[in-house]
């Protein structure tokens, strides 16, 4: 695995991920070899930040030279639709698109098939807590014309034409839920995991087309491009909706595992489970089920969040070991009571600054963010969010971007102070938050 040549800085997977792949360490991963010790109003109601910061970037030259915008796509997973704000300085609301036009047709088909409609309530009442998950994860097209969005209620992914609000194409997964995406390097491809069949579909993101797949653990949530877009590694969560809580419980939440699969032949390369390396790091208390992670820009150390867990694990991709554990704090208010926990998420959102020497972590149900410091794993302020679903990095590399899904915000918190700078008011219940491009001059298309 050679080093990625550099991309132009707003290649749509070096936003957020402007890593130097290592060859060293993640090819003898994959050998397994051993090794020496990653529609609604527009306008800036509800807009709040620190004085003397606004703008938006243009990029010319893309797309047969047609000029784009940078943005970040907000998905109001409750409510089906995603807010556009600027992607640095104030995080204005441009505007939103519905993601869900055709939902008529698709509660017919529902409706009108029992299984699919058992899983489809199934859905509701298990991770929706009693809502449809109707947006769960967004990218936009290279050429910035479509939205690509995965709805786990309706089992699918479908493109948004931005300019007419229609649907271009729809692909169904296989099972009866879709959940988190990722876009490779170069913007043209999209990993979508279906996580009631155990699958990752690869789509080619302009057409719809499905490309590959492949077999992960039981329920795969995170997927992960490396820089080079040579492999996707995905994360497999188990059942998170039983009430097998406790720690002696673990093992029956499923094969909970990392799949390395290749992005070309959709091959899996290797396979890691977690669970004989947090017992050889003294945690036989942990979860093994790997949440949100990220690498560091050279990609040769990977932090994750586990099931149940108040902090951040540090696991060297070379030696194939946990090498720290982060424990964050608890919020006193916060119940202990393991069942109450969304989705078996104490903490669920991680970032990480553009030169790697800080992370962001969204501590879902301790109603906080804060951003740690790398070298030690210590916090910063803990800044009060409403159960905060998700960690991103500002277009500009300065902030960290979390959604706080109960009290329907984005919130960015600097990196360099670990201080909230900007807070805008968007839809139900905001999970997802991702970098992308629209065209210059974009309004909303019609609503409906």
């Amino acid at each position: 695995m050679t080093a990625a040549a550099s991309p132009s800085p707003r290649a749509r997977g070096h936003r957020r991920r402007r890593y130097g792949a290592t060859a060293a360490a993640l090819a003898l991963l994959v050998a397994g070899a051993p090794a020496p010790a990653t529609a609604g109003p527009t306008g800036t109601a509800g807009v709040t930040r620190a004085a003397g910061v606004t703008g938006t970037t243009e990029v010319s030259g893309r797309a047969g030279g047609s000029s784009l915008q940078e943005v970040m796509f907000v998905g109001n997973n409750w409510e089906g639709t995603v807010d556009v704000i600027r992607s640095r300085g104030d995080y204005a609301r441009l505007g939103r698109i519905n993601v869900i036009p055709d939902r008529t047709e698709r509660l017919r088909e529902i409706y009108l098939n029992p299984i699919k409609l058992a899983f489809y309530l199934g859905v509701r009442e298990g991770p929706g807590e009693g809502h449809d998950q109707l947006v769960d994860d967004m990218y936009s097209t290279p050429d910035g014309t479509a939205l690509v969005a995965s709805r786990p209620s309706f089992a699918d992914v479908v493109s948004i034409d931005v300019a007419t609000g229609a649907v271009r194409w729809r692909f169904p997964v296989s099972g009866y839920r879709s959940d988190h995406m990722a876009v490779s390097p170069d913007g043209r491809r999209v990993a979508v995991s279906a996580s009631l069949s155990n699958r990752v579909h690869v789509l080619d993101i302009v057409t719809g087309r499905e490309l590959g797949s492949f077999r992960t653990g039981d329920k795969p949530h995170e997927n992960i491009y490396t820089a080079d877009g040579r492999y996707i590694w995905n994360m497999s969560i188990g059942d998170v909706t039983t009430s097998f809580d406790d720690p002696d419980q673990d093992w029956l939440k499923g094969d909970r595992k990392i799949t390395i699969a290749d992005a070309t032949t959709f091959a899996t390369v290797r396979t890691i489970d977690m669970r004989p390396r947090l017992d050889a790091a003294g945690r036989t208390d942990f979860s093994d089920a790997v949440r949100p992670a990220v690498f560091t820009p050279d990609e040769r150390t990977f932090y994750f969040q586990v099931s149940f867990f108040n902090g951040v694990l540090e696991y060297d991709v070379a030696s194939d070991a946990i090498t720290r554990v982060g424990t964050l704090p608890k919020n006193p208010n916060t119940n202990e009571d393991r069942t109450t926990w969304v989705n078996d998420s104490r903490h669920h959102g991680l970032s990480m600054s553009p030169d790697g020497s800080k992370l962001c972590v969204a501590g879902t149900m301790d109603d906080y963010a804060t951003v740690v410091d790398r070298a030690t794993l210590q916090p910063g302020p803990l800044v009060t969010a409403g159960k905060p679903y998700w960690a991103t990095v500002s277009g500009d590399g300065q902030d960290c971007v979390i959604s706080e899904s109960a009290t329907d915000r984005v919130t960015a918190i600097n990196f360099a102070t670990g201080q909230k700078v900007a807070s805008v008011a968007v839809g139900d219940h905001p999970q997802r938050v991702r970098v992308g491009d629209l065209p210059t001059g974009w309004t909303p298309p019609p609503a409906g």
